[in-house]
């Protein structure tokens, strides 16, 4: 910088070798680096110890112009070359001197030739093996080895010193031996050298005298270690006695530095990096039995120097006071000594180990040296002072640009360089004042700082720099930009290995800075280099970073870094790798015993429990078996096992994500054969036959048996009377009692034995022999109406004595003799309801109004059904019709429609007519009001509405009405015509199935007509049958005659006529009747094991099987029934119970029956009539 602005440059050391310059000898050359600028070129001279050296005399060295360097090669000896140098950098300004720099010439370490007698030494007694390794390059490492290069055993009784001796505490039998080697190592040389072969010779007694401790090393009762700071203290205390003396550290007054280490089997006590904090006194102590030893150690940190304020180069104008400040810390405290140009300077004035010039003149121009000194290194510094008059020079470049963040702060750089020192003020352009304000700062150095930058600042500042000697300014421009903020941050995330994550990162800046602006994401502080490759893994679009396939590797840190050349955002995210946990290691058994063993594992990580698993190899081999879950935190359990079983085991962790992979299976462990632990469970007694018992049991697993020979002894008697057990030995897990009396209590055991003997005493379990049916029925039945679905049915109960077996509860059969609108018997269909439990009245639901009906009720238990109770008939009351089944319009003209409909399937009363409304609805949010006809005519099935609108939609609604009240209404929408048109479908009114023709009069001759047959059951416009046929034109046959006016061939169509008529009819009403099962097929398909058995003589030993679907109390039970009553539907209740509570909600079995015999019970679920 002087160079550019004044033409002269004091000398300044710019490169110098280390300190400490080794010449390996494996290197090829040495360079001996001093490198120095100034102006003019500054000379080299060198001093090697601190006599004059000259590089260019010795023509082996290598050297170059217009640099100190010189290079020494590695050809030849280079032991005179060894020593202190020292390079100088002179000008006609000046001299600055380069630090010391030692050049060391390692000699090749050998241990010296010597025999070496053998050590005697009797058995028990101390003794000690000498390395004195020999001097070299450190480090140094020692090795105590036998000739093979067998390590020597070291441990609490045999180590090693810091000095390389190898210490016995007592001497034993097997330290005999003829060759104990010490090696050293020098790594820096690459040299290993070996000691030679040392002789032991231990001579047995037969007593060993204990003896209290002493310390082999170190020696006497204290010592005081002193070390630099930053060393590792090394801290030895190695004692002899028997037994084996151990050893304990302790700091007097403090407690050990937490850096503290022990090793070498507590001997060596290492503190790493010493500070001035672990100076202080650390005892050490050997102890056993009989006694201890103690040494005491003094340990004091010591400090090479540090500069405290290293003296700077200054620039100062002549005339002025210069103080050179230069101080240095340290222990011992460093000496400072001052040179000028590389001369001890001894009449410089000094204070306080500065140095001060007063009144300067231009010949006080010179580079000052300061050297601080202590024991354990020196420090050199060079100032260059420089005294002159210089005018303002702005060493910052002119017209630079500035760009900043609003809100953010800028600093607008100034450098002036003059002397003496310039006043620096910063304008804004084109106008006299300075910047001023709590928001601008102009520092020592000339610069400007903005804090809170705004939009308003934007422009140029001019700074000018002005000192005595004259002027100086340049321009400077700032422009100011939106922030960059991510407004989207990535979120912490927990992704399961494999998958594929994605963390977002949305960022706002601004758009002048769209070609500069840079996103990119780190991982754990390191870029993240996106190649797009097809085996990256990484890919980033829009801001979202994807990493497909994560792998535990992927775990860490992410931060998403964005960035303007002006300012930068970022935001940081975790991303945990789940998965499931490491398969434990090293899973062993140990405290083997006959029915347990423990088993020990090292966990893998991440796991919250542990399954342990077992294999066996006698009944299933290869398969596993969870055996025991155990806690996270423990990695042992004792595993209780069985008896005669061969064993190994595994170990898996489970966490949040899954179970992890087993471990290593165990080795195997065949426990000795046992008698049983325990007996069978869950006994069941059930009696399928009157006269018999059958016992049932739960037998014990192939690994529970112990042992080989496994039976089971059954034990009974009857409960009701005294009697002795009875005994019998088998090997199944079943056992029928025969000739047993009709329901009575028996108790039983069950125990099982094996070669090994019997398990404990079994519990005792009661039961009961085999049921016969119920041989009573319930009397007093009687029933209340409720409404016209719903009648209340109550019964005196059966007596136990009667029911011969567990009472499972009563079953109400019931059917429908016949509508009460019809006066004709007819006997309906049968249903059934079960309730279980004991109880005496129920409800029956889903009945149809207006009919009469027959009841019975009757009792059953296991066996089956008992005899039913005497018929009680009743009568429901009328109720409101069902809706009507066909509801459509036939014609519809200009302001006419014409409206047909079929009556109601179950009237469920007497029917006194229909109500029928309608409205208009055209296409708008307004509709028309309601219009009523009420048509008292219960036998009307067509009905004409005139005076509509034209061209409007209108809707109609229609109910079937009795005396109760009308039923649920069916609807129908149409639209009026403009204008009368033809091809509109008209509806004839309904047929009877038992009619074979229909005539179809008014038509027009000659036109074309679609004849259609539709069922009156279906509610869709489908047809059965459909043809086109054209009526003949009257006017043409007047003319024409011929075949189709003869009497023959008219009556020949009306025979074939005729006879296509019967036969669709008869389609017709097949189809209606859909084909149905024959009832006797269904019973020999779904024969009712639990009926097969019932009293032939009872009305209720059959269930019907077709879909019978309850219905609220306003449906007809029966009605529903026969309108679903196709062949193809099944039952779709099962063999299931359904029934009701006492308030007549459905909690029973329901089922219809038919006159005819089918063998299977039906249930369902309805809902609950209001």
């Amino acid at each position: 910088m002087l160079h550019k602005f004044l033409g002269h440059q004091l000398p300044t050391i710019t490169a110098q070798s280390p300190s400490s310059l080794i010449a390996f000898p494996f290197d090829e050359s040495f360079s001996v680096t001093c490198e120095a600028k100034g102006n003019p070129e500054p000379e080299f001279r060198w001093t090697k110890n601190g006599q004059e050296f000259d590089p260019f005399l010795d023509p082996r060295l290598l050297k170059e112009e217009n640099s100190g360097t010189f290079v020494i090669p590695n050809n030849g000896n280079l032991t005179e070359y060894q020593g202190t140098y020292r390079c100088y950098a002179s000008n006609k300004l000046g001299t600055a001197i380069s630090k010391e720099i030692e050049f060391i010439v390692p000699h090749v370490p050998k241990f010296p030739k010597e025999t070496i007698d053998p050590v005697v030494v009797e058995e028990g007694q101390a003794f000690t093996l000498k390395c004195n390794p020999p001097k070299g390059i450190p480090p140094l490492q020692i090795y105590w080895m036998t000739i093979n290069l067998q390590h020597i055993e070291q441990d609490e009784r045999v180590s090693m010193g810091l000095n390389g001796d190898l210490y016995f505490s007592h001497a034993v039998e097997k330290d005999s031996r003829r060759d104990y080697c010490c090696f050293a190592a020098f790594p820096r040389i690459r040299t290993i050298v070996q000691k030679t072969a040392m002789s032991v010779i231990v001579k047995p007694t037969n007593s060993i005298l204990e003896r209290r401790p002493s310390l082999l090393t170190p020696s006497g009762v204290k010592s005081e270690p002193k070390l630099v700071k930053g060393e590792d203290l090394q801290l030895e205390c190695i004692a002899e006695g028997f037994p084996t003396p151990k050893v304990d550290w302790v700091k007097m007054g403090h407690q050990l530095p937490a850096r503290a280490k022990l090793e070498n089997h507590g001997k060596l006590l290492i503190v790493p990096r010493v500070e001035r904090e672990d100076s202080g006194k650390y005892m050490c102590k050997a102890k056993n039995t009989l006694g201890e030893a103690i040494h005491y150690f003094t340990v004091t940190v010591e400090e090479p120097p540090e500069w405290v304020f290293e003296p700077e180069s200054q620039l100062s104008m002549i005339g002025s006071d210069v103080l050179i400040k230069c101080s240095a810390s340290g222990t011992p405290q460093p000496t400072i000594t001052w040179s000028v140009n590389g001369v001890p300077s001894a009449n410089r004035k000094t204070f306080d180990d500065s140095i001060i010039l007063h009144n300067t003149k231009a010949s006080d121009s010179a580079v000052y040296q300061c050297k601080a000194s202590n024991s354990h290194g020196t420090l050199l510094s060079n100032a260059n002072i420089m005294i002159m008059n210089l005018p303002p020079m702005i060493l910052t470049k002119e017209g630079e640009d500035y760009f900043a963040v609003e809100g953010k702060g800028v600093m607008m750089h100034c450098k002036v360089f003059s002397s003496p020192p310039s006043t620096v003020t910063w304008l804004v352009y084109d106008s006299s004042e300075s910047v001023e304000g709590p928001r601008f700062t102009i520092h020592d150095n000339g610069s400007l700082e903005i804090y809170s930058v705004q939009n308003d600042d934007t422009g140029q500042y001019t700074c000018v720099a002005k000192n005595t000697e004259g002027l100086s300014a340049i321009d400077a421009t700032l422009y100011v930009k939106d922030p960059t903020r991510i407004v989207v941050a990535p979120e912490d995330q927990q992704i399961l290995i494999g998958t594929t994550a994605q963390l977002s990162c949305l960022v706002e800046y601004d758009k002048s800075f769209s070609n500069d602006f840079e996103l990119l994401w780190e991982k754990d502080g390191m870029e993240i280099v996106l190649n797009y490759t097809e085996n990256s893994r990484y890919l980033m679009e829009d801001g979202i970073l994807q990493i497909t396939n994560v792998s535990h590797s992927d775990q860490g840190v992410y931060t998403c870094v964005a960035r303007t050349p002006v300012d930068w955002d970022t935001a940081s995210v975790l991303l945990m790798v789940l998965d499931v946990p490491d398969a434990p290691e090293n899973v062993v058994l140990s405290e083997h015993k006959s029915r347990s063993v423990k088993l020990k594992w090292i966990p893998g990580d991440d796991h919250n429990i542990f399954i342990i698993e077992y294999e066996e190899s006698q009944w299933e081999p290869g398969n596993w078996k969870e055996l025991l879950q155990v806690p996270g935190n423990h990695n042992s359990a004792i595993l209780k096992l069985h008896g005669h079983v061969d064993y190994r085991f595994r170990v898996s962790g489970v966490n949040a994500v899954g179970r992890g992979p087993p471990s290593e299976p165990t080795e195997r462990y065949k426990t000795p054969p046992a008698a049983p632990d325990r007996n069978p469970e869950n006994i069941k007694i059930e009696g399928h036959l009157p006269h018999e018992m059958d016992i049932n049991w739960e037998p014990l697993l192939p690994i529970e048996h112990n042992g080989p020979g496994l039976e089971y002894k059954v034990s009974y008697r009857r409960q009701d009377i005294e009697e002795n057990w009875k005994e019998h030995m088998v090997k199944r897990h079943s056992f029928v009692v025969m000739n047993t009396p009709t329901f009575v209590p028996y108790e039983i055991k069950i125990q099982a034995k094996n070669h090994q003997g019997w398990a404990p005493e079994p519990k005792m379990v009661t039961g009961y022999s085999g049921e016969d049916f119920p041989s009573a029925a319930p009397d007093d039945v009687a029933v209340e109406v409720l409404n016209s679905s719903v009648v209340k049915v109550t019964w005196t109960r059966v007596h136990k004595d009667k029911l011969h077996g567990h009472l499972g509860g009563y079953r109400i059969n019931w059917w429908r003799l016949r509508s009460l609108v019809d006066s004709k018997k007819s006997h309906g269909d049968k249903y059934t309801l079960t309730f279980p439990g004991d109880r005496n009245h129920a409800m029956v639901p889903g009945l149809t109004s207006f009919s009469e009906y027959s009841l019975i009720v009757m009792t059953f238990n296991g066996r089956g059904n008992g005899p039913g109770s005497h018929p009680v008939n009743f009568k429901t009351p009328e109720g409101v019709p069902e809706k009507n089944p066909v509801f459509r319009v036939t014609d519809v003209q200009k302001d006419t429609v014409f409206l047909g409909w079929a009556p109601p399937i179950e009237p469920n009363g007497i029917l006194t007519g229909y109500l029928l409304e309608y409205q208009l609805i055209n296409d708008t949010e307004e509709v028309g009001p309601v219009q009523t006809v009420d048509i008292s005519n219960p036998d009307t099935t067509k009905w004409i509405l005139r005076d509509l609108e034209p061209m409007s939609k209108y809707k109609f609604y229609l109910r079937s009405c009795t005396t109760v009240g009308c039923g649920p209404v069916v609807s129908e929408e149409c639209t009026t015509t403009l204008e009368t048109s033809e091809g509109h479908l008209k509806t004839s009114e309904a047929l009877n199935s038992s009619k074979t023709l229909h005539i179809i009069d008014r038509l027009e001759p000659g036109a074309e007509y679609t004849v259609c047959l539709i069922p009156n059951s279906r509610l869709n416009n489908s047809s059965i049958f459909e043809d086109v046929i054209t009526t003949r034109c009257t006017c043409l046959a007047s003319i024409h005659g011929g075949i189709s006016t003869q009497g023959w061939f008219i009556g020949l169509m009306c025979a074939i006529a005729l006879l296509t008529l019967i036969v669709l009819i008869a389609c017709f009403v097949n189809r209606n009747k859909g084909g149905k099962y024959s009832v006797k097929e269904k019973e020999d398909l779904h024969p009712d094991v639990e009926s097969q058995g019932m009293n032939d003589d009872t009305f209720c030993e059959y269930s019907d099987n077709d879909e019978k679907p309850l219905k609220s109390s306003q449906h007809s039970l029966s009605r529903e029934i026969k309108a679903g009553d196709s062949g193809d539907s099944l039952v779709d209740y099962g063999d299931e119970d359904a029934q009701f509570n006492e308030d007549g909600s459905f909690i029973g079995e329901y089922v219809g029956r038919k006159e005819k015999r089918v063998s299977a019970e039906i249930k369902a679920t309805v809902q609950t009539p209001a």
